[in-house]
């Protein structure tokens, strides 16, 4: 891409996955504004070519610039991604929607589901703003920040029900190092990204509790049946589960050091309590939240969802880790195709 053909950018979050996500489309070529909050950190960006707060030693191209005022990073954008937590959605975007262009697509980043509502971002998306939905796009996948920024090869989903603007996003954000397939099945990407937080706080406090890999792949692998009950419940595509918006992005987030949410859970299974945890991290972890709205979402279309259910126990109930893996093993053992 280059001349008339530049696709131009906003960014909007200056956190690890938003700042990598920028340098990704900066690489394949795309002029790139990323809006970061704090003044300081665009300024910091702008001058050191380096968000030293969530990816130090990382330098960004020359095409991505910073800025602290939304409007001036959504002036002329063909594309606006949304890196924001899930749960600041609908606030930041009420603030942000008057600057959005006519026909810009809106790309979600974010991997959780509303508190109080239930509703996936991009439904979100197209509540606040009444954008169709053909313009609403979402990225998931195994996107672990550090890594994608660093240049290690990965793969990753780009889905639109539009298939045109899913094919535009992926010209867009394809690099030598990350190679994006698209997809039209928005709700089954989704809720891939969204439950696969949950369940990686399982795996977490399995190995802060000194469980071995037996427990932990089946908690992945029961983790993602439970996906698949819910996506399909919803209308998704029962394969997109299998690829890597699914189980791709469930190994990573559930195997990694690197994952926020596993991390998060490994403490939890050490025995601190949620506001310790809370005192000693730095990055939002998506799942603590959405386990609360993924188990209600579960429950109002009659699907059995076991492991989110204990993790809203851990969570916010006080249910020691290993009270709630002793209830897993416990429960009433069914057919592994139908539970």
């Amino acid at each position: 891409m280059s001349g008339a053909d530049t696709v131009r950018a906003a960014v909007l979050g200056a956190g690890s996955w938003g700042t990598a996500y920028g340098k990704v489309l900066a690489d394949a070529g795309c002029e790139v504004t990323i809006w970061a909050r704090r003044p300081e950190l665009a300024v910091a960006l702008n001058e050191h070519r380096e968000n030293g707060d969530y990816l130090p030693g990382v330098r960004l191209p020359d095409r991505l610039k910073a800025t602290a005022d939304h409007k001036e990073a959504l002036s002329g954008a063909d594309l606006v991604v949304l890196a924001v937590p899930s749960q600041t959605m609908r606030a930041n975007l009420e603030h942000w929607v008057d600057a959005l262009g006519d026909d810009t697509t809106l790309v979600s980043l974010a991997k959780g589901v509303e508190l109080g509502t239930h509703k996936r971002m991009t439904e979100v998306i197209i509540e606040v703003t009444g954008v169709p939905a053909s313009r609403v796009a979402v990225v998931s996948g195994p996107n672990l920040a550090k890594e994608i920024a660093s240049e290690q090869p990965a793969a990753t989903v780009v889905a639109c029900t539009d298939p045109a603007r899913a094919e535009l996003l992926q010209r867009a954000s394809t690099t030598w190092y990350l190679r994006p397939y698209t997809n039209t099945d928005v709700v089954g990407c989704e809720l891939g990204g969204a439950v696969k937080n949950v369940i990686a706080l399982a795996c977490g406090m399995a190995e802060g509790m000194g469980f071995g890999d037996n427990t932990k792949a089946s908690l992945i692998t029961r983790g993602l049946a439970e996906t698949a009950r819910l996506g399909v419940a919803l209308g998704a595509d029962p394969m997109t589960f299998a690829g890597l918006a699914g189980l791709g992005d469930l190994v990573a987030t559930c195997t990694s050091p690197l994952s926020r949410n596993r991390t998060f859970g490994e403490r939890l299974g050490r025995g601190e309590t949620l506001e310790q945890v809370y005192a000693h991290s730095r990055q939002t972890a998506e799942g603590v939240k959405s386990c609360l709205s993924i188990s209600e979402l579960a429950a109002g279309v009659g699907v059995e969802m076991p492991i989110t259910e204990q993790v809203v126990q851990v969570c916010h109930e006080g249910i020691a880790p290993s009270v709630a893996m002793k209830y897993l093993m416990r429960r009433e053992p069914k057919p592994e195709r139908r539970s």
